[in-house]
């Protein structure tokens, strides 16, 4: 019986071009005419979020780009991807914005280093808003699933019978811009993940000096009762809300996936630690690599439970920058 086709799942890169480099050739890829593949076919699946912050953005993309065109590789489209193609795309006629994602300071920090970088290159960069408009914004495999943030079932079936694909066009970009749409719910649910907004009006101040009125959510506890049980992100809630119970209206906000379906591989939630399965059919490979975290890949074969030992990771290191 032919063995089934092997994968290699990575994590967020966020510009660690060169740490990703190292991580391809700890996995035993090698440049063939100067474009990164296996010698026994494995492929590669980048859970997007390749732009945006890191030193290394350009060399990044060259290697993710050259190796998805070549078939060596697989991507999703991350949120930050999806941001930097908006905040480039201008509007249509008629709009009290000239992009389609304001140039708010906000807006305008978070993409700051990816337009540094490609400053010099300005058709280059022409070149990849056009190829993010072609990425995929999940894949289902045979034996797994990816996805940038989160998967819902029944979103991605409604626009699979709507559209018949898994990609975005011009039409559909401009019509996400709206978060009441199909479009905007379904970009923002399968790039972003699950949220609840807190309770009574309060805010959390991030680590990363934000101020959110949100904060994101689990969507594999099949019984939480209280809001502890259900956060998942880097900075926790304040105690008072953590301890209480989830409310009627929250709850049927939450979504689940369930222990039953496909392996899931998703990045986007900067965790810490040493990586490993969040339950035996989902991992995040989002380990804060552009915070000199790890940069992690999970190894997959045709398993249907996890493996720990699969995980394998390149920590990312100052001389990156």
């Amino acid at each position: 019986m032919a063995r089934a086709q092997g994968y290699d799942l990575i994590g967020d890169v966020h510009g660690c071009g060169m740490t990703l480099c190292h991580l391809l050739e700890d996995m035993d890829y090698r440049k063939v005419n100067g474009i990164y593949q296996h010698p026994k076919g494995r492929k590669v699946v980048f859970i997007g979020d390749i732009v945006d912050r890191g030193p290394n953005i350009r060399l990044a993309l060259n290697v993710v780009r050259d190796m998805v065109e070549h078939g060596h590789a697989h991507m999703v489209m991350g949120n930050h991807e999806y941001n930097v193609l908006a905040f480039c795309t201008p509007s249509r006629p008629g709009s009290e914005h000239p992009f389609l994602r304001e140039h708010t300071s906000r807006n305008s920090f978070i993409v700051e280093e990816t337009m540094r970088q490609f400053e010099p290159y300005p058709q280059e960069w022409r070149d990849y808003l056009s190829w993010f408009l072609t990425l995929p914004l999940y894949q289902e495999f045979e034996h797994f699933r990816a996805v940038h943030a989160c998967w819902d079932h029944d979103l991605i079936s409604e626009m699979k019978g709507r559209f018949g694909r898994n990609t975005m066009d011009e039409e559909f970009l401009h019509a996400s811009m709206n978060r009441e749409s199909f479009e905007g719910q379904l970009v923002d649910r399968l790039t972003r993940g699950t949220a609840l907004k807190l309770p009574d009006g309060r805010s959390i101040t991030a680590k990363d000096g934000f101020v959110r009125h949100f904060f994101r959510t689990k969507f594999w506890e099949k019984e939480p009762e209280v809001y502890d049980d259900i956060v998942f992100q880097p900075d926790p809630l304040p105690e008072d809300i953590a301890e209480r119970p989830i409310s009627k209206v929250d709850r049927k906000e939450l979504l689940y996936y369930g222990p039953d379906e496909k392996p899931l591989f998703i990045g986007h939630y900067w965790m810490k630690g040493i990586p490993g399965p969040i339950t035996h059919n989902i991992a995040c490979l989002d380990y804060s690599a552009v915070k000199y975290g790890r940069l992690v890949a999970y190894r997959m074969d045709d398993e249907t439970r996890l493996d720990p030992d699969k995980f394998c990771w390149t920590r990312v290191e100052r001389k990156e920058d």
